[in-house]
């Protein structure tokens, strides 16, 4: 007796079981690649794994750093592709200790990147490991240092005429505390030093860049009120 033909899809079924490849079959008895599910899903999972695993070396590098690091650097350090995939993992990094509360946050400072416990955790942690050496400033260096940083680069002459006291001896000690460094010289006559403000000036003030400085008038704003 002659054999009905096969269809299409019962075709595509028979060699399918006599090669032994992974078909899902529909109610009505087409076939579907489930081989072809199965690769994407195993895709899939690849892709979060290889996520996982850069975040992880993302994660490692922040802890064990000491200071802000650029999204250049995290991405050499971490054996990213470039800067924009770190800034992206940085993203979800960020996300994942908020959606969880962590004790753990990614601040943006200094023009880079670390990774610090939140404020509120601050009092605790005293606790545990004692007071933090901190910048103490008097009033004069205070002032000072505020006039480099909103007139930067700037001679001593010009410092100590917006201050009308000579500001030698304090300039040094705020070089010594690295809040301030000699950026260059002035063209003018005697080629004096210029000053600028540093990277821990920055970290200090929790400033990610220069320009996030209060306005000088809300500054004065304050000082009237108070």
């Amino acid at each position: 007796m002659r054999q009905k033909p096969q269809n299409p899809a019962q075709q595509l079924s028979s060699v399918a079981q006599r090669d032994n490849h992974p078909l899902a079959h529909r109610a009505d008895g087409t076939a579907v690649p489930g081989g072809l599910a199965q690769t994407t899903t195993a895709a899939a999972d690849q892709d979060t794994a290889d996520v996982e695993s850069q975040l992880a070396r993302l994660e490692a590098v922040l802890f064990l750093a000491r200071e802000p690091l650029s999204t250049r650097k995290l991405a050499n350090l971490a054996k990213l592709a470039d800067g924009t995939e770190a800034r992206t993992l940085l993203k979800q990094l960020r996300r994942r200790y908020d959606q969880r509360s962590s004790a753990l946050q990614v601040i943006e400072v200094a023009g880079g990147v670390q990774l610090l416990t939140r404020p509120q955790l601050a009092n605790w942690i005293r606790r545990l490991h004692g007071d933090p050496e901190e910048i103490r400033l008097s009033a004069p260096a205070l002032e000072t240092l505020s006039v480099v940083a909103y007139r930067q680069p700037i001679v001593r002459a010009e410092i100590e005429a917006v201050r009308g006291v000579q500001c030698g001896e304090i300039l040094r000690v705020l070089m010594e505390r690295d809040l301030l460094r000699i950026v260059g010289r002035a063209d003018e006559l005697g080629r004096p030093f210029l000053y600028g403000t540093t990277k821990k000036f920055l970290q200090v003030f929790g400033l990610r860049r220069l320009d996030q400085l209060p306005p000088i008038g809300q500054i004065r704003n304050v000082e009237i009120g108070a």
